[in-house]
């Protein structure tokens, strides 16, 4: 016979109104016969808290599962996360976000993938998939592709449950600690690593599938990419490789290219801001052995940065993933651009992270 245990889904809003509808719609018509559905506001001021409320049914009356609101100040996403957790009657709870719309499927999907194969694995969380739309600019192009390389290379065990598209056994999720409101960002990949670090067991299934509407503002791709890295630092830091057993961080993704792009380009700025000063003082020689010296030194560094940063465009670049060609530069230029803010963003994350860690804030131990 069958089993279908009761599925808690969870999703927290702030400031999501026009995405509340469309998400909650595809909550409750999920194929899987035994869940509730839990909505979190997070001091929304938008309108939101009242749209929500729309949808409150507790007693399932007017939609095929129980649908509860929940209120909250502006604690964050973690805090809205273990509210919902707290809340729930499942055994197992599910996590996804007001901008995604899960498939039909999406939760038996989850279920369906929960066994073990062998006694090597015990199952505490399974995660899907996450397609991410590709809008009409480059900003929402780049987050599509970049997610899509993400998941080609996903193995069965992973290290992260993602935070849209996951579920997690409820007890397992308590006995680790949960979601901690401290937190600043990335809580789906901390609670991922301490259910890994108790003996769990994290599974990916291809088939339990999302998707999540186009990320098109810059300045929002951006303020993510910052978040992600102030938070990677948290996350190396309470989870050094070497101290844990487990697989291996296996949704970086292309950052680490976009890292290293950042400085190769400030070092060649600094290689044509030496030319350019030779240029205007006519080329004249030094003679001066220390002046000569950095002189070389300057334009051998720049030289060597500009090889490295085109040959990591060349082998690397988003450009290929967007099937544009080298032939056309004024694309080519866009991206770019894109690309060095992004690079950008991710060490300015970094450096924020360093300083939580210093001052011991946004839930550093």
């Amino acid at each position: 016979m069958t089993e279908y245990p009761l599925v808690s889904i969870t999703v927290c809003v702030r400031d999501g109104v026009e995405w509340i509808d469309s998400c909650l719609e595809s909550l409750v018509n999920q194929d899987w016969p035994n869940i509730e559905v839990i909505a979190v506001d997070d001091g929304s001021r938008d309108g939101s808290r009242e749209l929500l409320q729309k949808w409150h049914d507790p007693d399932a009356q007017q939609h095929s599962c129980s649908v509860r609101i929940l209120s909250q100040a502006p604690l964050g996403l973690s805090a809205g996360r273990m509210n919902a957790v707290n809340e729930a009657k499942g055994k197992w709870v599910a996590i996804t976000d007001i901008d995604v719309r899960p498939e039909e499927t999406w939760i038996s999907q989850l279920m369906d993938a929960r066994n073990p194969i062998d006694d090597v694995e015990k199952v505490v969380a399974v995660t899907g998939r996450t397609i991410f739309e590709g809008g009409a600019n480059i900003v929402s192009r780049l987050r599509s592709a970049e997610i899509s390389a993400k998941y080609r290379s996903r193995p069965r065990r992973t290290s992260l449950a993602n935070g849209p598209c996951s579920v997690f056994l409820k007890q397992a999720l308590l006995d680790c600690g949960g979601f901690n409101p401290e937190w600043y960002h990335a809580e789906d990949m901390e609670v991922s690593l301490r259910l890994i670090a108790e003996g769990g067991t994290i599974v990916y299934t291809p088939d339990a599938v999302v998707s999540h509407v186009a990320e098109d503002s810059l300045f929002k791709f951006l303020a993510k990419r910052t978040r992600d890295a102030r938070a990677h630092v948290r996350i190396v830091r309470h989870f050094p490789r070497k101290k844990w057993s487990g697989p291996n961080f296996d949704f970086i993704g292309s950052s680490w290219a976009v890292l290293a792009m950042f400085p190769l380009q400030l070092l060649q700025l600094l290689m044509i801001a030496r030319l350019v000063n030779w240029a205007m003082g006519g080329f004249e020689l030094s003679i001066d052995a220390v002046e000569m010296m950095l002189d070389s030194l300057y334009f051998c560094v720049g030289l060597l940065a500009f090889f490295l940063n085109h040959g990591l465009r060349f082998f690397f670049g988003p450009h290929r993933s967007l099937g544009v060609s080298i032939w056309q530069p004024m694309k080519i230029a866009k991206i770019y651009k894109v690309v060095n803010l992004w690079g950008f963003a991710l060490w300015k994350g970094l450096a924020l992270g360093y300083l939580d860690a210093l001052l011991g804030r946004n839930g550093h131990r």
